[in-house]
């Protein structure tokens, strides 16, 4: 290991006496980073990774690049530097009009966010991914951004925006052969999130739109789910809600998401009946 540092310090000077050398400026940066590269290297055969990213950083040429590779190396041990350097070439990328290695770069940010749990973050970054997806026409990519926001907006409890993306993701795919298999999914997440604001005209209704979106929609198990919930949401029924989500889980099983938010909705249900035998 510490061979491998010894070596990348040498690779180190001969890459800064390259710099300050003289050269044609071209070739020279060539040169260095080269030099740069085979440092930063030994530093990751040694596990070093602090100085493998601050090796990166040493680089001028393809800034970008260097941003980004230096982030790729904080990565392993500090997350805060990670981002800022991975901000730093996603801001070069948008300089020099790369838009899907800013797009790229935008959704990484956005995972490491998720990963700390700091959901507002991830939710801005995912936003901007997938504007700049949307602007290069990737849209599965730019779909997968908009659902990553959606599913936290939720979490968040800021249903009516999660409803919103959910809604046009569907309408978008019906318009798309390959995607039109998924369109009950996302007509499902967003009839959760519905049942979450508590209000059962809103919920109807939804689903009469939904029926009207897709023609096939009335006739999935999707479909009666969300109905025998509105029902029991309607009836302050507690054991019709939890009989129709045990149903559909058996056949169907509910990710920690879906079970999540349902839970909100059979709590606000108890909270009614509660207050209702109060009233008694």
């Amino acid at each position: 290991m510490s061979d491998q540092i010894a070596k990348g310090l040498e690779f180190e000077k001969k890459a800064e006496k390259k710099l300050s050398g003289w050269g044609i400026f071209g070739s020279k940066q060539e040169d260095a980073a080269d030099l740069y590269e085979k440092a930063a290297n030994c530093y990751k055969l040694a596990k070093s990774w602090d100085q493998a990213g601050a090796v990166y950083m040493d680089s001028k040429h393809e800034a970008a690049n260097a941003y980004a590779n230096a982030g790729h190396s904080y990565k392993k041990t500090n997350t805060k530097e990670c981002i800022a350097c991975l901000e730093q070439a996603l801001n070069v990328f948008m300089e020099i009009g790369r838009l899907s290695m800013s797009a790229r770069y935008c959704k990484e940010i956005a995972e490491l966010y998720e990963q700390e749990q700091n959901l507002e973050q991830a939710i801005t970054y995912y936003d901007r991914a997938a504007d700049l997806f949307q602007g290069e026409e990737v849209t599965t990519s730019a779909n997968q951004c908009k659902q990553k926001i959606a599913q936290f907006s939720a979490q968040l409890e800021q249903y009516q925006k999660a409803i919103n993306i959910y809604e046009e993701i569907a309408r978008q795919s019906m318009n798309n052969n390959l995607l039109k298999y998924g369109v009950r999914g996302h007509l499902l997440n967003a009839g959760i999130c519905q049942l979450c604001k508590g209000d059962v005209v809103a919920i109807t209704n939804a689903l009469e739109r939904y029926q009207e979106l897709d023609p096939t929609f009335s006739g999935t198990r999707e479909y009666r789910l969300l109905a025998d919930l509105a029902a029991a949401l309607d009836e302050e029924d507690v054991v019709k809600f939890t009989d129709a989500v045990k149903e559909f889980d058996s056949m169907t099983k509910l990710d920690e998401w879906k079970t999540t938010l349902l839970l909100r909705v059979k709590l606000l249900l108890k909270a009614k009946e509660e207050e209702e035998d109060d009233l008694t």
